[in-house]
């Protein structure tokens, strides 16, 4: 039996012994089914770089942005046509030349990410967060328990909260 079948049967035997199968699985499941990466792989390949961007922004840093906005754009591709939002955002951001406008960039791509989590094709690796920032009206992604909020960096860190 091949892995991925035989991955399928354990799951829905789980579940049969009084186990939950979880979203995670859920999309795991269909993914060997599709013979894609599952969810979780794609995910880090997206968020990880990400998390970088964020973290240099609440510095007032934009090093290292065109190499991991870069990296964003190129594991979007294997997303398929969902994934388009993210690639354009994050080839948008490669660009930017400096931090306003490296944020504002920024908050375009962290709305496309989210858009594609809310349509329930990305989970977002275990410990990361989403966050939002009521004066920019943005919505951002972070690992850190505590707000560090890259719309104004060093300028008001812990603006915003956790939805």
């Amino acid at each position: 039996m091949p892995a991925g079948v035989r991955r399928v049967a354990q799951v829905v035997n789980n579940r049969g012994r009084g186990g939950v199968v979880t979203s995670a699985a859920v999309l795991s499941i269909l993914a060997l089914l599709a013979g894609v990466p599952a969810a979780a792989e794609v995910s880090r390949a997206v968020v990880d770089p990400y998390l970088k961007i964020q973290t240099a922004l609440v510095h007032d840093s934009i090093d290292n942005l065109a190499a991991n906005a870069g990296d964003i754009a190129t594991a979007a591709r294997t997303l398929g046509a969902a994934g388009e939002p993210i690639q354009g955002a994050a080839i948008g951001l490669a660009a930017a030349t400096d931090l306003v406008d490296a944020r504002a960039k920024f908050g375009a791509l962290s709305e496309a990410m989210e858009s594609y989590r809310k349509d329930g094709r990305l989970a977002w690796p275990e410990g990361v967060r989403l966050a939002y920032c009521p004066m920019v009206r943005k919505p951002w992604l972070q690992r850190e328990p505590r707000i560090a909020n890259p719309y104004y960096g060093k300028e008001m860190p812990t603006c915003g909260s956790f939805r």
